[in-house]
């Protein structure tokens, strides 16, 4: 278990879920400020449930998310790419001045300032010359990668990534892991769900590992062992048969790449 001296967001014995339908079950730990944590499990494990836990979008039906040492209460959410409609006729730079919402409000215009700051973001991204596009037209990486700089405009404390790099080639993922590393190197506290663990042990420290239950949580090389990745395999079957009866069936997916 991670150390709470400087905790950014602390869990307390939660249990969280859908409609009373329990996904994630007296989970405890915190997420140290400035630390990089992959959280990883089996499909249906309750990943993308816990983040959004964190974010607000659940409220624990047990226990506390407490987020009081969260500084201003910065947050920037990423879900996955399939939650977010992209036929929305919007362009790539209004995409990304999004990201600054709270400074100039839904209604707002724009500042100068505001988007030379939304420019820099896509140049960091590899994406300069591309805001007029509209979001339709780029393919998976590219929007991926707007999604990042909007992130950037954002300027969190806390930074949440669900699943980020599904469906992009690998030479986005491993720019946009630059970043990430990047923005834990400027003492940003940052969580991923991800699903390759060769990923996980070479860019993430800190690994949280779930089956709708803490399996463990700790230093990457000390939490993704054999033995753990098994239990975590076989609680996972412990609620096929309930999955089943929602008409998904899940598929563990902790399974070590080919070398």
């Amino acid at each position: 278990m991670t150390d709470a001296a400087d905790s950014v967001v602390a869990l307390r014995n939660i249990s969280l879920g859908y409609d009373g339908r329990l996904v994630i079950s007296h989970l405890s730990g915190d997420f140290v400020r400035g630390s990089l944590t992959a959280i990883v499990g089996p499909n249906g494990a309750g990943k993308s449930t816990l983040l959004k836990g964190i974010v607000g979008l659940l409220r624990p039906s047990e226990g506390i998310i407490d987020r009081a040492r969260l500084r201003g209460g910065t947050i920037a959410y990423l879900p996955q790419l399939p939650d977010i409609d992209r036929s929305f006729p919007i362009s790539v730079i209004d995409t990304v001045l999004l990201g600054h919402w709270r400074q100039i409000g839904w209604a707002g215009a724009a500042t100068r300032r505001s988007s030379e700051l939304a420019r820099r973001a896509l140049a960091a991204v590899g994406l300069e010359g591309f805001e007029r596009w509209q979001i339709e037209a780029l393919s998976a990486g590219q929007f991926q990668r707007v999604l990042f700089a909007r992130l950037i405009l954002q300027d969190a404390e806390l930074i949440l990534l669900d699943e980020p790099f599904h469906a992009v080639d690998w030479r986005t993922s491993e720019e946009l892991l630059s970043l990430v590393a990047g923005w834990q190197q400027e003492g940003r506290t940052v969580a991923a769900v991800l699903h390759d663990l060769d990923q996980v042990r070479a860019y993430f420290p800190q690994t949280l590992l779930i089956a709708r239950e803490c399996v463990a949580w700790g230093l990457t090389q000390e939490v993704l062992v054999p033995q753990n990745l098994r239990r975590a395999r076989n609680l996972s079957g412990t609620w096929s048969a309930a999955v089943q009866g929602f008409g998904v069936i899940p598929v563990p997916d902790l399974i070590e790449p080919s070398r």
